[in-house]
């Protein structure tokens, strides 16, 4: 029997997995605010200082954007199909929401196939789009690893910083090595090489830069976020350089890989990641919560609207 894809189901189908996402995402919140104490997760809250959640609110809007022009240009670079500006918005909307099971690459498969891309082409530029991702954030999380390790920073220790350090430069370089010679292999692995060299062209051609430009953006605008709630909670600025280690750490799969925009898993993460690097739980889990109120919950409602529109365009011939 075949399964149902996410555009396929019905409202009401839609509307049982948003309800089984906020029951995955409380369970780990009470299990979390277990973990630090619900005693001291308490004396954080009566301590809020609402006011950032306005930056909070902008800066995932700016992270939006951001996307949406990264997502356009993974679409049309290497000879690719233009998309639709509102096109591009539905399918980033739907792709972030709580109504995927398989993750937000599914929706991906979709909205690509849409504008009458052939399966391959698909494939190619939903593992570029993945690897834009982490392209920028990757080499900024191995640099920051390298600084905490010259200094001898014991907090986040060795163990979290290490695999940055070492992992992000080999694997680069061996990305690099190997798309050289792609066209020496077939099947996944010359779809993955492909979709590194689609990556490359993003970065150096000019008119192609607007992808990693808005990736950039994206990540800029959550990690803002994110350290906008932690001001809320903890009323002092965390270093941006510990921040952006627990981020990347809690992130090893971003919201768009993981089944249900990463409801639970995030939660429960990143919380930990904040903790290991010096930042007190109690309130890492309250600003995570805060956070994906901002980047998941919010955006519900614009994610339905995008699985509407997604259903209802004509695939191109």
């Amino acid at each position: 029997m075949r399964v149902k894809t996410s555009i396929e189901r019905t409202r009401a189908e839609s509307a049982v997995f948003m309800l089984g996402s906020a029951g995955i995402a409380t369970g780990t919140l009470f299990a979390m605010c277990w973990v630090a104490g619900f005693d001291r997760v308490l004396e954080r809250l009566q301590a809020i200082n609402p006011v950032w959640f306005a930056v909070a609110f902008g800066a995932e809007i700016l992270a939006y954007v951001g996307y949406v022009l990264s997502y356009r240009e993974v679409a049309r670079v290497e000879d690719g199909q233009a998309m639709a500006n509102m096109d591009a918005v539905a399918a980033v909307a739907a792709g972030f929401g709580p109504f995927v099971a398989r993750g937000g690459f599914a929706i991906d498969v979709h909205a690509f196939k849409r504008v009458g891309m052939s399966d391959r082409d698909v494939r190619v530029r939903v593992m570029g789009l993945g690897a834009l991702e982490y392209a920028l954030l990757a080499p900024a999380a191995c640099v920051v690893a390298i600084q905490f390790l010259a200094h001898g920073s014991h907090k986040p220790a060795p163990g979290l910083t290490l695999p940055w350090a070492i992992a992000v430069p080999l694997g680069f370089a061996a990305a690099l090595v190997a798309v050289q010679k792609r066209d020496r292999f077939n099947g996944r692995l010359a779809d993955a090489l492909e979709s590194i060299y689609v990556l490359r062209c993003l970065f150096t051609r000019r008119k192609h830069l607007i992808g990693p430009l808005g990736t950039a953006i994206y990540w800029f605008g959550d990690i803002v976020c994110l350290w906008a709630c932690l001001q809320a909670f903890t009323h002092g600025t965390p270093d941006i350089s510990v921040l952006l280690m627990a981020y990347a750490t809690g992130y090893a799969l971003s919201r768009r890989t993981l089944p249900f925009g990463g409801a639970g898993a995030v939660e429960a993460l990143l919380p930990f990641a904040l903790s290991w690097c010096g930042i007190s739980l109690a309130a890492a889990v309250l600003a995570v919560f805060a956070y994906r109120i901002f980047n998941f919950w919010l955006p519900t409602l614009p994610a339905a609207l995008g699985l509407r529109h997604l259903r209802a365009t004509p695939r191109a011939s």
